[in-house]
């Protein structure tokens, strides 16, 4: 039976690598997206070209009554849900913690935190072999800044991360009987689109030489890791994290 994987934020970056890759390994992937339908139907066209299966699903997960519609699209499609990959984040233009205002802050929280849950929520509801499901996986994708900082440039991005990190500490505890399970994924530098939205599109080439490895790393890299851990070779692993980060 073909399992099937949902990823938020799959339009670009890294999300679009992990879908790419799920495609390959044989997994049915849903490829979340908040505004660009031409990137994320240029992707499932890419995968279906491939021999693959995927379909395209439009939902603001900061959203509740559109994560809703996107967890009932995918049940009407599939059927079942066996794995989540919690990757939709923002993040705004760099600057220091006295500059930023509330609305900046709460549309960071937004989606990056309670996206997260909602999305998890409905995962959890579906995957529980407590409500009926066959179990499943949860990868939430933090960065390192949430254990890093950021200082000077996205302390509120680095918050909202670390709290992305305790829901996904404290959730695998909470499910880890209901044959779900919860990890995370903290990349580092990695060459995605994401640094031009904070204003610095050559961030990486900046901080390369703080990186032990001497390089940023690629979104393939991070997406490798996100799919072992939603894979039955990570059978036992939950409440843990992979730090892709080249050292950093």
């Amino acid at each position: 039976m073909t399992k099937t994987i949902l990823i938020t934020g799959a339009s670009r970056g890294i999300g679009a690598a992990c879908a790419r890759l799920a495609a390959d390994r044989g997994w049915l992937v849903g490829i979340n997206y908040r505004a660009d339908a031409d990137a994320a139907k240029a992707i499932v066209r890419d995968i279906e070209a491939g021999g693959g299966k995927a379909f395209a699903v439009q939902a603001d997960v900061s959203q509740e009554a559109e994560v809703l519609r996107m967890f009932a699209d995918v049940d009407a499609r599939c059927g079942r849900l066996d794995a989540l990959v919690n990757n939709a984040g923002i993040l705004a233009r760099q600057m220091r913690v006295e500059q930023m205002d509330a609305g900046r802050i709460g549309r960071i929280l937004a989606t990056n935190v309670t996206g997260s849950f909602l999305c998890a929520r409905e995962a959890v509801l579906r995957m529980s072999t407590q409500r009926g499901g066959s179990g499943g996986a949860i990868v939430n994708v933090s960065s390192r800044a949430a254990v890093l900082g950021s200082a000077g440039e996205y302390v509120d991005y680095a918050a909202s991360k670390a709290a992305l990190d305790a829901l996904t500490i404290g959730l695998a505890k909470e499910v880890a009987g209901e044959g779900i399970r919860v990890n995370g994924v903290r990349p580092g530098l990695i060459d995605t689109d994401m640094h031009a939205s904070g204003g610095e599109p050559g961030r990486i080439e900046r901080l390369k030489s703080s990186v032990p490895m001497g390089r940023g790393g690629e979104a393939e890299e991070v997406a490798r890791a996100i799919l072992w851990l939603v894979s039955d070779e990570a059978s036992y692993t939950t409440g843990s994290f992979i730090d892709c980060s080249g050292g950093r």
